[in-house]
């Protein structure tokens, strides 16, 4: 395969920001150093843009197999590398649910056909799977997801024994998705004896609320501790929930982990009345304390990684009244320009964005030879130019419901080069789909 020689980029990398070229030959990084010459590679000058390991996203919806008209793994890949995410982590709620082993190695069949970028799939776990559960390769798939709240399909996990059992059997990384669904059952019926089916999208933080989800995250964190399991909480969106994570120990040695999504660090509940259903997602996005205090614990540690919870829906689907509305939305194209706005903002620093996109995760989860600059691991990597304006216009939006909450929105930067596996997959607007991505591995013996 071609080789590339990037000369003149800030590479961004472990904590520090430097200048330097990189030579990608073979699907890895061959060289890094202030000048490098090779007369075989394709030159490409990054002229001072920052240069960055690829996004590995732990959270993603696309959607195949079963929903395909509003996302698939074809045209959610190419929106993903259009946003400089290197590596995806796919979500279980598909149809049918991810359940047995065969469904599982459907979707890794079908992404090996279709996905540009790199990809992973988590088991998905019910009150009956256990036994498929146990079967599945932990150096083989990212982790096991359980909604312990409300979900689609057969996936509620609403047992204690079946939970008990999971988390104190499984060797995987456990996933989960912490609202508490007897509370939102209450919270809807006050609502819907208020309001009637006549309920604002202002009312989703309050529906889906605080004590909701601490109540869940809350029990999910007492269980793993009892148990001994490897928990990773999804999409934090509270304050408080905080309080059930650590920050004084390295993540390596953690067997408790969070995860925030940039929705609930980039929008709050202000933005409903301008926004409405585009940020209706599960969890909610809350107040602006919760926001301010999850970017807080992201950068003291509280929390590990950033992701996306891509969950796209049809524009017909999201114009519809509160609880017809489906929540989610999509994210992975847009996500490193809203946290380079962040940085460019002073919220934080462009180092703890690649430490929580890309080291942390890779760490998290173990994954093998991505999420880092570093000679010998394979080039995944994304070229921002911070000076270099995006407005986002629907002609732009690779996600096949053609939307975006930041519809209108123009960052301050744009991406110009991502390159997945040593291929030059996207560049300045155009997706090259000749090579797909890779199936992640993970080091967990």
């Amino acid at each position: 395969m071609k080789s590339y020689l990037i000369k003149n980029a800030q590479i961004v990398n472990e904590g520090k920001i430097f200048s330097s070229d990189l030579l990608l030959k073979n699907q890895r990084i061959e060289k890094i150093d202030k000048s490098i010459s090779d007369s075989t590679a394709e030159v490409i000058d990054a002229n001072g843009s920052f240069l960055l390991p690829g996004m590995i996203d732990d959270q993603v919806h696309f959607r195949e197999p079963g929903l395909t008209h509003k996302a698939d793994l074809f045209s959610e890949s190419h929106a993903a590398v259009a946003g400089g995410v290197t590596s995806f982590m796919e979500m279980p709620n598909t149809v049918p649910n991810t359940l047995t082993q065969k469904l599982l190695q459907d979707k890794y069949n079908l992404a090996s056909e279709k996905s540009v970028a790199n990809y992973s799939f988590y088991m998905g776990v019910s009150n009956d799977n256990l036994e498929e559960i146990l079967q599945t390769d932990k150096n083989k798939v990212c982790g096991i997801k359980v909604f312990m709240g409300s979900s689609t399909g057969n996936m509620l996990v609403d047992r204690i024994e079946v939970l008990e059992k999971l988390f104190s059997r499984s060797e995987l990384l456990i996933a989960t998705h912490c609202e508490d669904e007897n509370t939102i059952k209450k919270n809807i019926a006050i609502a819907l004896k208020e309001f009637g089916e006549d309920v604002s999208m202002k009312m989703h933080p309050l529906i889906r609320s605080e004590e909701a989800c601490y109540l869940s995250s809350s029990f999910a964190v007492g269980l793993a501790k009892k148990l001994g399991s490897r928990l990773h909480v999804l999409h934090i969106s509270t304050a408080k929930e905080l309080e059930l994570f650590d920050n004084t120990i390295p993540l390596l040695q953690k067997k408790i982990t969070a995860e925030a999504c940039i929705h609930h660090l980039y929008f709050n509940d202000g933005d409903y009345e301008k926004l409405g259903s585009r940020i209706k997602w599960n969890p909610a996005v809350k107040t602006k304390k919760d926001q301010e205090a999850i970017l807080k614990a992201v950068i003291d540690n509280r929390i590990d990684v950033i992701a996306t919870d891509h969950a796209p829906h049809t524009w017909e689907e999201k114009s519809a009244s509160y609880f017809k509305t489906p929540s989610g939305g999509p994210l992975v194209q847009f996500v490193f320009l809203a946290l380079i706005e962040l940085f460019q903002s002073g919220k934080i620093s462009i180092e703890d964005i690649v430490r929580k996109t890309s080291h942390s995760v890779a760490e998290c989860f173990q994954v093998k030879d991505r999420g880092y600059i570093r000679e010998g691991y394979f080039a995944d990597i994304v070229l921002i130019d911070p000076n270099k304006k995006t407005t986002v216009q629907k002609e732009i939006i690779l996600s096949k419901c053609k939307w975006s909450p930041f519809e209108g929105h123009t960052f301050q930067s744009s991406i110009t080069n991502t390159f997945v596996n040593g291929h030059l997959v996207y560049k300045n607007g155009l997706v090259d789909d000749s090579q797909l991505g890779q199936r992640l591995s993970f080091n967990r013996n």
